[in-house]
């Protein structure tokens, strides 16, 4: 059976910028772009040309791509002629393949927002497609409000579609512009569209997420005839975000009734590099990924329960409902004071060590967990801390370095311009195979800002470990969480910190004391053993 083409259409430079906090770089917008390629989208919206320096630079210098390079802009104002409206020509100056122009589709905001008559408002859209279609472009027309305008409308709703349509549009697009329509109205109306006259295979669906559903709509909206899909790289978008590429790619291709019905521009290849691609976007926003996303979240195949663990041991289809693997991704096995020993042992063979289903051991390293976490360690969300105190127990973990002393200060004073700074500094003694090493750090970045006591510490503990300083060279910092166990005089306080390097493994740590900075640098400790042991290193 010959499978129907769905394109992906994606529009995390536009419309995923428009994120409250995000603001890519021309050198961002590149590498995200790369990144959506290899994934095999169909489209790649770059932005909207002459609306600001970054997107106008961008389209000068953006990377040659096998998905069709999309300009973004607004169909021509009132009173212009399509070949005389600057806006609209800054748009097909940038010289892309396809333009995509938004007008509006609901009555209400032609009369309200824009000001003009709903014939002007139709003269504007017809005229505009016709002139990207004359002008050599792959014209799509995306209707602003659609399902809001069709509820309040239907007639003058469709007489928008139709004229994008007339005027050689190869895509309409309805967008669900407010995010408020949800997954079973999406359908009814996409197919009455396409009973319209509008052919589902020249109809695209563009949802928003403010209900949670952009995902389901715009699947909704696939199963009523819809052949084109718009999204954004981890659901990016306004307010809530728009409908998430990384949940609707792995879904189209592994999930029937999709997978064997229809054909998407992605192989197996590059959905085996959606989890790397959505965490290389997080790491350009300096977020942390979002661990219960589907597919590529950090604990999207976590199995906390003993039962579960157990289950997973014998059959992984137990209890998940796709190989982590397809998707780049992987199976975890948390340890927790509910964990079992089927947990245990199915998280020390994860981490490549072997224990008998009798071994005394086991039940040590449960004692000591329960015990740990009792004083307010964490192991469920510090994976790597636990492999640690599991090879401490089992007498398998190599001894690299040994801490002599370490001291922190942090100094007020004032810098040559006689304004107050805060400078932290950190020393760190330690002794390699006989010989004592002395690290010094200051925390100053390259702006001269303090960066605080514990980025001092992490700076000098990592400066000369002599022989497994290039073990250590690529390691980097990504997340640093503080969480106060206890109140009162009492506190505990407990660090957790997520560490990556080049190769994309990405790991976490726990400390725990009632003192931030002991608590921190127990936690960089263990972030350096644990690549140290998985790098192979040897003891000292």
């Amino acid at each position: 059976m010959t499978r129907e083409r769905l394109y992906l259409y994606d529009t995390t430079l536009r419309d995923g910028q428009q994120t409250q906090g995000v603001q890519f770089s021309v050198a961002e917008k590149r590498q995200i772009a790369q990144a959506l390629d290899a994934m095999g989208v169909d489209y790649i919206e770059g932005g909207w040309p002459g609306a600001n320096p970054t997107d106008s630079d961008f389209f000068e210098s953006r990377p040659q791509t096998r998905a069709a390079f999309t300009a973004f802009g607004m169909t021509k104002r009132a009173g212009r002629s399509a070949e005389n409206d600057d806006v609209l020509a800054a748009v097909l100056n940038a010289g892309t393949p396809a333009v995509c122009l938004v007008g509006k589709a609901h009555d209400f905001h032609v009369t309200t927002a824009l000001g003009i008559t709903l014939e002007e408002n139709l003269e504007s859209i017809g005229a505009s497609i016709a002139h990207c279609v004359a002008s050599g472009r792959e014209a799509l027309f995306d209707a602003e409000h659609f399902f809001d305008g069709y509820k309040a409308n239907p007639a003058y709703a469709l007489d928008c579609l139709r004229a994008a349509a007339e005027a050689g549009a190869r895509w309409i697009v309805l967008c669900d512009t407010n995010g408020g329509t949800l997954p079973a109205e999406v359908g009814r109306i996409t197919g009455e569209v396409i009973a319209a006259g509008v052919p589902g295979d020249r109809l695209g669906i563009h949802c928003h997420d403010d209900t949670g559903n952009a995902v389901a709509a715009s699947l909704a909206a696939v199963d009523a005839g819809a052949r084109q899909i718009q999204g954004t790289l981890n659901g990016l978008g306004e307010r809530c975000g728009n409908a998430n590429l990384t949940t609707l790619i792995p879904t189209l291709l592994l999930k029937d009734p999709y997978r064997s019905r229809y054909d998407i521009g992605v192989g197996e290849g590059a959905l085996r590099g959606l989890t790397k691609a959505s965490r290389l976007l997080d790491d350009i926003l300096n977020r942390v990924p979002l661990r219960s996303a589907p597919y590529v979240g950090a604990s999207a195949f976590a199995h906390k329960a003993g039962l579960h663990a157990s289950a997973i041991l014998k059959d992984p289809s137990t209890y998940e409902h796709i190989d982590p693997a397809a998707v780049g991704n992987e199976r975890v096995i948390p340890m927790s004071n509910q964990a079992g020993q089927s947990n245990l042992r199915a998280r020390l063979a994860a981490a490549g060590i072997e224990v008998g289903p009798k071994d005394p051991a086991l039940a040590r390293i449960l004692d000591a967990v329960k015990t740990r976490e009792d004083q307010g360690y964490s192991y469920d969300g510090a994976q790597a801390s636990f492999e640690l105190l599991a090879r401490r127990e089992l007498g398998i973990l190599p001894r690299f370095f040994e801490v002599k002393r370490y001291r922190v200060t942090v100094e007020r004073r004032k810098n040559k311009y006689d304004r107050m700074i805060t400078l932290s500094e950190a020393v760190v003694v330690v002794k390699i195979g006989g010989e004592k090493m002395l690290s010094v750090s200051e925390s100053m970045d390259e702006t001269g800002s303090d960066r605080g006591p514990v980025n001092a510490l992490s700076k000098a503990l990592a400066k000369d470990l002599g022989p497994y300083q290039a073990c250590i060279d690529d390691l980097r910092l990504v997340d640093f969480k503080v969480r106060i166990t206890q109140g009162g005089t009492e506190a505990v306080t407990r660090v957790i910190i997520d560490s990556e390097d080049s190769a994309g493994r990405r790991w976490s740590t726990v400390g725990v004391s009632p003192n931030i900075v002991d608590a921190s640098f127990e936690a960089l400790l263990d972030a350096i053993t644990w690549k140290l042991v998985r790098d192979g290193a040897a003891a000292s």
